[in-house]
């Protein structure tokens, strides 16, 4: 099988360690509640158990993107072009890598508050990605120009 690999060398990775990935957020859109972000999961590394409180897309650029239930078995895998539409308050689950490192695609769509929730039982209080701390790091990206490397421009 071919396999193909996205160029992101111009790409400034943002580990979130609460997440077990790195982020590069492209879009924040304030009117619509939109959110439009790269996500790298690691080669075999398994992500971290989570429910979408938001509507979402998700269109695979790199590797394959693998899904487990709760309780850790495998629910499914979306190769390489896979684009799916998900809805809010699904079942939780994890999201990673296979054998590949994988970049992934992610809009979050209708929320300007929590979009992402993780579940963590280590902690009292589950981590939260948020609309205002996806902002938060492309004002970030903006400053320390990460965003200019990719050539963005509003539309």
């Amino acid at each position: 099988m071919q396999t193909y690999l996205f160029d992101d060398r111009n790409v400034t990775w943002q580990t979130v360690e609460a997440i077990g990935a790195q982020i590069y957020v492209l879009a924040v859109d304030d009117a619509r509640g939109l959110v439009d972000v790269l996500i790298r999961f690691q080669p075999n590394t398994p992500g971290r158990l989570h429910q979408h409180l938001c509507d979402f897309s998700t269109f695979v650029l790199q590797g394959e993107l693998r899904f487990r239930h709760l309780d850790g078995s495998l629910k499914e895998v979306r190769p390489t072009g896979s684009y799916v539409q998900g809805a809010a308050n699904g079942a939780p689950h994890s999201e990673g890598a296979g054998d590949q490192m994988a970049i992934v695609l992610f809009s979050f769509r209708g929320s300007s508050g929590d979009m992402v929730v993780y579940l963590d039982k280590t902690t009292e209080e589950p981590f939260r990605l948020t609309f205002s701390g996806f902002k938060a790091t492309l004002e970030h990206q903006i400053a320390t120009g990460a965003t200019a490397k990719l050539g963005a421009r509003p539309a």
